[in-house]
């Protein structure tokens, strides 16, 4: 039996699907198929009932499954005390994030990586959810930021150690900006922004406005706070988000207000159940989940 091939018969008994596993280990579904196809060959049993849409594990599958898991960690964890300190350091992680204030928690633990390996790269990419969520799926990035409770059943994952809350961001002359918080019915007939990344407002606004949802009025979205803002700016409305993703303590034009009731949310550090992680990755989640820890 091929090392490589039992990695593919647990991806495809994760998955529970050839096409998805094919997706994370970045080959074809013949190449899959082909692999599977082997181990049973070489096993003389089948390890799959194939479905129209899916596949299942026989129970002589499950008892594969069973053993394999335990033979992949053991030869990850070997190949992971081979690597050599030389070899972590010329490694890169991938990060994909959303927009979030407490990006300055995964910053300064990247700084803290950077000082005990300095030649380790990172490489950061920002976007709207559902892309960073499928480039995780395919392997291209190792990390995610996300705005919003994860799929655990996919996804491994640690909460930031503080939650975000929202406000409106709105004309420092916006007769609004005398309250030190705004509720529902101060937005009503207000033209209002909000980002589309989180699809926040078909779900954290509508949960916190509750039946005053449908009076209030959306203007347009934008995947970026800072564009918004320059809306807001200009007076073409209000602009629903995080707190200190703009810093309004030295601006003139514009200022931030609490909602009330206070809306706040969870923002979580992910990772694919069924990715192996690099050692310089490995290293990176050990520490990270030492510093949230400890928060």
């Amino acid at each position: 039996m091929e090392l490589r091939n039992l990695r593919y018969f647990l991806a495809a008994a994760r998955e529970e699907n050839m096409s998805r596993a094919a997706d994370i280990l970045h080959v074809t579904q013949p190449t899959l198929s082909r692999a599977i196809k082997a181990l049973e060959d070489d096993l003389g049993e089948k390890l799959f009932v194939r479905k129209s849409f899916s596949i299942s594990l026989t129970p002589k599958g499950k008892l594969l499954k069973d053993r394999v898991e335990s033979l992949i960690t053991m030869v990850d964890e070997i190949e992971s005390e081979f690597t050599s300190i030389e070899d972590i350091e010329n490694e890169t992680i991938s990060f994909g994030l959303v927009e979030s204030s407490q990006i300055i928690y995964l910053a300064a633990e990247i700084n803290t990586l950077k000082r005990r390996y300095p030649n380790f790269a990172y490489h950061i990419t920002s976007g709207y959810k559902e892309q960073i969520l499928e480039d995780l799926d395919k392997g291209i990035h190792d990390f995610a930021v996300v705005c919003e409770d994860p799929d655990t059943e996919k996804y491994n994952c640690l909460a930031f150690p503080k939650v975000v809350t929202w406000g409106a961001i709105m004309p420092a002359d916006h007769p609004l900006a005398e309250k030190e918080s705004i509720n529902a019915a101060d937005l009503i007939g207000q033209p209002l922004f909000s980002s589309i990344q989180t699809q926040s407002w078909n779900k954290e606004i509508r949960e916190w406005a509750k039946d005053q949802y449908p009076e209030l009025q959306l203007e347009g979205s934008f995947r970026l706070t800072s564009d918004g803002t320059m809306f807001v700016k200009t007076g073409l409305g209000i602009m629903l988000t995080y707190e200190h993703l703009i810093d309004c303590a030295d601006e003139k034009e514009i200022v931030f207000r609490p909602l009330f009731p206070k809306l706040e949310t969870n923002q979580y550090l992910i990772w694919n159940r069924s990715q192996v992680l690099t050692p310089i990755a490995e290293k990176f989640l050990e520490q990270i989940a030492l510093s949230f820890a400890a928060e």
